[in-house]
């Protein structure tokens, strides 16, 4: 088949670059022809498709310009239209493609003729503000009155930022998209539900984990004393509140990641001989990382939707520790670890400390459910129904 992989960025900037990242190698290997369509941006990978890029954008320097683009306007049009003329794909993915890309690239697939797949890395659909929480409680108040996101200002506390992400929901509404694509793919139960409480039609939505695209060989059975946090450093994540319980506790915590909290919490926890920054690692040492953990965790304070780090944890036999939010829960249960809420994280990582893990049978366990050969056979199915 050939089958155009469609992101806002070409590198891995977070979860759904990652995993849209994954999914080109993924068809790539089985035989599949794949073209990638993304912004041009400096810290993109090296792709023979660049380009076709849609030029870069900047909410920041040119908001206007920026605005237009969200809007589906400018030369979105001519680049997308180019690689559909020149690449004829059979199936267009999208992936995270708001703001930067815009959801034109839907209708413009679907008039071409391909068959459009959209895989829901966030919530933007249904929630403007991307993140389904308010003044730190779980918020669906956009789902049906999409205007609830100027009310509560949500973007960025601002009236006219959240005026903007209210054009841009109405202008791409749920009745219009589900015209131009064929399937929604959520990665977790949560968000399929979510979908659902949205209104939109439950035959287009289907569920489909995502994966590891690295099955370790051998898993460490005789781990170092220590538990970790492998992620973006930001407040949605939860960190902060992490590393105040695990600056009372006797653990030494190791601590991986980047992200605008990084100097803050550096600084506060600077006396701390407990809490241990490691700064940004790449995939193989992240592996590292977490294969010699006692476990993991994963503090999130809004409705992490299938995060991967808690995938490829338990993959490497590495028990986690999560928050009662989002589809966190689908993914942990007694045997592999530990779910509380996000006020008694402290007593759940001194339960995971002091517990006797099975780091083999974790390993399997998650290995059967999120190995890529499963994963492809049921993206194919989506692709060809």
């Amino acid at each position: 088949m050939r089958i155009l992989q469609v992101n806002k960025f070409y590198y891995r900037r977070g979860g759904d670059c990652i995993v849209a990242l994954r999914t080109e190698e993924m068809l790539r290997q089985h035989g599949h022809e794949v073209a990638v369509f993304a912004m041009s941006y400096p810290k993109n990978l090296s792709s023979p498709w660049s380009g076709y890029f849609a030029s870069e954008v900047d909410f920041d320097t040119d908001r206007i310009r920026a605005m237009r683009r969200a809007m589906g306007h400018g030369d979105i049009f001519r680049s997308f239209r180019r690689i559909l003329n020149d690449f004829k794909p059979d199936v267009v993915h999208l992936h995270n493609i708001h703001s930067y890309i815009s959801p034109v690239v839907a209708r413009l697939a679907h008039e071409y003729g391909c068959r459009v797949v959209w895989t829901m890395h966030d919530y933007k659909l249904i929630c403007p503000g991307y993140t389904c929480s308010r003044d730190d409680a779980i918020c669906h108040a956009c789902f049906m009155r999409k205007w609830n996101v100027i009310i509560h200002k949500c973007m960025r506390g601002s009236k006219l930022a959240s005026m903007a992400a209210y054009c841009e929901a109405t202008k791409w509404s749920r009745d219009r998209l589900q015209q131009w694509v064929d399937t929604f793919i959520c990665p977790s139960h949560y968000m399929a539900k979510c979908l659902h409480d949205a209104g939109f039609d439950d035959k287009k939505v289907v569920v489909l984990h995502n994966c590891v695209n690295h099955i370790p060989q051998e898993i460490i059975t005789e781990r170092d004393d220590y538990y970790c946090y492998a992620g973006r450093l930001s407040e949605e994540k939860g960190v902060d509140n992490l590393l105040e319980v695990a600056a009372t506790l006797p653990l030494h915590i190791k601590v991986a990641g980047d992200g605008p909290l990084e100097e803050p919490l550096r600084q506060k926890y600077a006396d701390a001989k407990n809490i241990e920054f490691v700064g940004l690692l790449d995939q193989t040492q992240v592996r590292e990382l977490m294969a010699h953990a006692r476990f993991t965790v994963m503090p999130s304070e809004w409705p992490e939707n299938n995060p991967l780090s808690v995938i490829e944890s338990l993959c490497l036999g590495t028990p986690a520790v999560g928050t009662h939010n989002g589809g966190i829960p689908e993914l942990i249960d007694y045997t592999n670890g530990i779910v509380a809420r996000p006020q008694a994280l402290g007593t759940a990582i001194e339960q995971a400390h002091m517990r006797s893990w099975d780091y083999e049978e974790i390993a399997h366990d998650a290995i059967e459910q999120f190995n890529p050969e499963t994963h492809y056979e049921r993206l194919m199915k989506i692709y060809q129904p």
